[in-house]
């Protein structure tokens, strides 16, 4: 069942397509070599290109153009050999050139395709129109000065690429599904870090509504949403006042709009622009950007596995669920993380532990995977020690615990804490033959049938040796010794 939205006249179709502008991770912006670290004191990371100063020849990064390639390779998108960066030329005060250089008509990346996973457990493929590279513009601040606006420099002139979707999206779980798809790929291959809180990925929204069976009505722009959680309530305010519009008797207007986090509604900004307004004309001081097919062949040959071909490897090769694969491939580190713990041991024990109680480590302490005080090494140390019998399940979550509390290797916790698991069958005997004297009772009402019985032995063994009895030699000796 499609997704709709229930207005007076019936229900309403969505129409939703994404413009994400992601930060390229480089050294040196696209044109100049001032630096891009993010954080640096206002306007420290400026050249002469940067600050639009006259006669200053801007001079392209191939690392950039690599990092646009790669993404083009990893959306399975078309690669043009032959592309052109175009002046796109407006006036705004933190745009010190008057012009931004982008690529209009012929982009370095041309259609390709993502496969986004929803909630139920489907796919669906949702097109890319193509991927361009464009200079950001730089900041102003205008919460610094009671009258004065201030100007920061330091994004100027940083590589954008500008990932442009086909209208394929039709509901807010899509838009949430298709930009976190987005963002792994660009964390897996490395050409974006896709940290959205510091503004290096954000998505303009367009979205507009219609009837079943009708073709496409005026859409909206929303622009720079800068969290997934966002750009899903914008999908929903903004086609519930179009809705509002059009069923009022009114025309949805093609606009430029703001989403308002703390009020979830959508106000206008602009009206939108054309292309004839921004007057693009092809940059005189660059020339055309011509790749070599064996570059872009070595590019895709040093390509890391993907988020896709990763997931079905755990599902194929180790016999994980597709829920635990699809949880341990969602970020890179966690991936790599898990494969260090599964090396030479058994994949879905390492995986259970990964997702169960060391995730549940991580939550507790307030610790990312970057940072946490349990190495993939010791992790994996203490599996060991689960399968050769040192601990059991029970101690072994303890232990790792205490290597949270610590960051102490396993090893060291069993012996600092005498949490070694008892094989001695002697020592086990001792214990049983304790439980049993001290009750008879249920020791003769087992031998005439209440077999449910032999829980409660099993738990008042372990319950006297502390939880360090070995479970299988405990209940091998409790049969043995009950059967009397």
């Amino acid at each position: 069942m499609s997704y709709t939205i229930e207005g007076e006249t019936g229900p309403w179709e969505l129409v939703i397509g994404l413009e994400v502008h992601a930060q390229v991770t480089s050294q040196a912006k696209l044109f100049s070599g001032a630096a891009t670290e993010f954080g640096a004191e206002p306007n420290a990371q400026v050249s002469f290109i940067d600050a639009g100063f006259p006669g200053m020849l801007p001079v392209i990064n191939r690392e950039c153009v690599a990092q646009a390639v790669r993404t083009g390779l990893g959306l399975k998108a078309q690669v043009n050999l032959w592309s052109r960066f175009d002046r796109k030329n407006y006036f705004y005060a933190d745009l010190p050139q008057g012009y931004q250089i982008s690529q209009y008509q012929h982009p370095v990346i041309g259609q390709g395709e993502i496969e986004i996973e929803l909630a139920d457990g489907t796919t669906k493929m949702v097109g890319i129109t193509r991927l361009h590279l464009e200079q950001d513009a730089g900041k102003s601040l205008h919460d610094q000065h009671p009258s004065k606006s201030y100007i920061d420099l330091n994004r100027s002139g940083v590589a954008l690429m500008e990932i442009v979707s086909e209208p394929d999206m039709r509901s807010p779980e899509e838009a949430g599904a298709y930009l976190t798809k987005l963002r792994q790929i660009l964390r897996y291959l490395g050409t974006c870090d896709g940290n959205m809180e510091q503004g290096s990925l954000r998505a303009d929204v367009n979205v507009s509504v219609r009837k079943a069976g009708e073709g496409f009505r005026t859409r909206c722009e929303v622009k720079n949403v800068n969290s997934i959680r966002f750009v899903m309530q914008a999908v929903e305010a903004e086609a519930r006042r179009q809705i509002e519009v059009w069923e009022s008797g009114g025309v949805v207007e093609q606009e430029t709009r703001l989403f308002d986090t703390t009020r979830g509604v959508t106000r206008s900004m602009r009206s939108k622009e054309d292309a004839h307004d921004y007057r693009y004309f092809p940059d005189p001081d660059l020339p055309p950007l011509v790749l070599e097919q064996t570059w872009v062949d070595e590019l895709e040959a040093a390509l890391p596995e993907l988020p896709d071909a990763r997931r079905a490897r755990y599902v194929g090769e180790f016999g994980l669920t597709p829920y635990d694969a699809h949880v341990l491939t969602l970020e890179k580190e966690t991936a790599a993380f898990y494969e260090a713990v599964a090396k030479g041991r058994d994949p879905k024990m390492a995986a259970n532990w990964v997702t169960g109680d060391f995730f549940a480590g991580l939550n507790r302490t307030g610790h990312s995977i970057g940072d946490s005080p349990v190495s993939a090494g010791n992790l994996g140390s203490l599996l060991d020690l689960i399968k050769d019998g040192t601990l059991s399940g029970k101690l072994a979550k303890e232990v790792l615990e205490a290597m949270f509390e610590t960051g102490k290797p396993p090893s060291a916790i069993v012996e600092e804490r005498g949490l070694k698991q008892v094989t001695d069958t002697g020592a086990i005997e001792a214990v049983i033959d304790d439980v049993m004297a001290r009750n008879a009772d249920k020791v003769a009402e087992f031998r005439s049938g209440k077999e449910k019985l032999f829980g409660f032995f099993v738990g008042q063994t372990m319950k006297a040796m502390q939880g360090k009895g070995n479970p299988a030699l405990v209940n091998d000796l409790l049969k043995q010794k009950l059967a009397g």
